[in-house]
């Protein structure tokens, strides 16, 4: 283990968070200032926002983004989804994920270190409260190993009863995805025997989240992120990472007396999150964070050197050789990206309606003859998917001549996300019914003006036998 208060010097043969004897060795980078910081911390607090907000912010009648798994009803921006529509989450997740693709053979992990939301928990909620109490970088080291006196003691009972809480807060607001906000203020005011399933869930999934930002931390994006994992399979000279300019650096050493540029102030190390050292070269731990560009810059600008010895370059570029943005392997990632969300834009807008109905026939004779009429019963279930009453008429679309709908025109009402189950009964006369044919049943919702029409078959006897005057009561 590395001795108290000193930090651990990063190798290629293993990695930095893991001490010889396979125990833990606790990282604590240092704080850092600069235009990347800046913009990731700014991005960052935007993405909170976002997260807490999602279930506040209403879009035709229901949170922006709202699972209902109790109801079976699942509100995504404005759309709503039941079970039979969730086949349309193929091409969700295949745009989206060929979109990640794409983004990562351009511009590496740029998700893990700016997007990712297990980083933006960790380095803009965890860390924060940790910088607030225990100090920057070589003051928690020292604190980590100085005897347990009087302040040590406040300090980690503050700051542990401070990822508790942030803990709990992060845990209620995913909670709230899944259950209303005013059912799950409920729940809370009522205590948590009343529900004991929710409260279990949500203080599960406390210490699952505490555990990790607290004491797994890194460990988690080193060891059990897949993503990682694939980054190497992704990427290729041409992608965009964070790297050392080798030839402008080397030989490194103390100012003034080498030629290269770096100093060797290991500045880029003490900051990096995961421990490593950029001067190295690429490796699985970087999640792209930029920590170690604005570090660098700071230096160079301190000794007058020009900025971009630790910068966001490709290999090729690193190397001064020539760089390809349209390569093969974007160009598929790119196509298969814009089919998926282009098949799921057009899924979204005309196949996954607000209102959803099944016709199905009757249990029974699939038809019936009296004395004047070939008669078929129908059961119809319609299903409102929205946050609001609506208004429903069933009517006969293009039927042929002599066909009627038996109570057909007259308007009912589907209370907020409920369903109606009824009976449809059609129609005809002997002497126009010329066998089997299709009957086209058209849905009128209001408010929307939506229409739309389900196609089922309409059944009878051979035409021949009804010239007979026998009344036949079933086939």
């Amino acid at each position: 283990m590395a001795g108290a208060g000193t930090q651990k010097q990063p190798n290629l043969d293993s990695v930095t968070t893991i001490n010889a004897d396979g125990s833990h060795y606790i990282l604590h980078p240092a704080d850092v200032s600069g235009r990347f910081t800046r913009y990731r911390r700014l991005f960052g607090i935007l993405l909170l926002a976002v997260y807490v907000l999602l279930p506040w912010i209403p879009i035709n009648g229901a949170p922006a983004l709202f699972l209902d798994v109790e109801n079976r009803r699942f509100h995504v921006m404005g759309l709503t989804l039941i079970p039979q529509d969730l086949w349309v989450l193929f091409f969700a997740i295949t745009g989206l994920g060929f979109g990640l693709f794409l983004i990562t053979s351009l511009l590496g992990r740029l998700w893990c270190g700016w997007a990712c939301p297990y980083t933006v928990f960790l380095e803009h909620v965890f860390r924060r409260i940790e910088r607030w109490i225990d100090g920057d970088g070589p003051a928690r080291r020292l604190l980590d190993a100085a005897p347990w006196t009087k302040t040590k003691i406040i300090k980690r009972v503050v700051k542990q009863t401070l990822y508790i809480l942030s803990a709990a807060l992060i845990a209620h607001v995913f909670m709230s995805y899944f259950v209303s906000l005013e059912r799950l203020y409920s729940y809370v005011k009522e205590g948590p025997l009343a529900h004991a399933t929710v409260f279990t869930f949500v203080t599960v999934l406390t210490g699952i989240l505490w555990f990790s930002f607290s004491l797994f931390r890194e460990q988690f994006c080193i060891l059990m992120c897949p993503y990682g994992r694939l980054q190497s399979a992704l990427t290729d000279d041409d992608t965009i990472i964070i790297g050392y300019d080798e030839g402008r650096g080397e030989p490194r050493g103390p100012k003034g007396k080498t030629s290269g540029s770096c100093i060797d102030c290991r500045r880029c190390v003490h900051v990096c999150p995961t421990g490593i050292d950029i001067r190295n070269g690429l490796q699985m731990e970087c999640i792209g964070c930029a920590a170690c560009i604005d570090a660098c810059d700071t230096i160079m600008d301190k000794i007058g050197q020009p900025r971009g010895l630790v910068r966001y370059d490709s290999l090729n570029g690193l190397t001064k050789k020539k760089r390809r943005i349209m390569r093969p392997r974007i160009l598929a990632y790119l196509v298969l990206a814009l089919l998926g969300l282009s098949v799921l834009a057009v899924i979204a807008s005309t196949r996954v309606r607000p209102y959803t109905a099944e016709f199905s026939r009757m249990r029974g004779a699939p038809y019936y003859v009296d004395g004047s009429m070939v008669r078929n019963h129908y059961q119809f279930r319609i299903l409102n998917k929205r946050n609001q009453p609506v208004q429903i008429t069933v009517t006969l679309s293009n039927a042929p001549q002599g066909y009627t709908l038996s109570g057909g025109g007259t308007p009912f009402t589907i209370p907020a996300l409920g369903e109606t189950q009824r009976t449809a009964v059609v129609m005809v006369p002997h002497a126009q019914y010329h066998g089997r044919s299709e009957i086209t049943f058209h849905i009128h919702a209001n408010p929307g003006e939506v229409e739309f029409e389900e196609i089922i078959p309409f059944l009878g006897p051979d035409p021949r036998v009804l010239k007979t005057p026998e009344t036949i009561d079933t086939p």
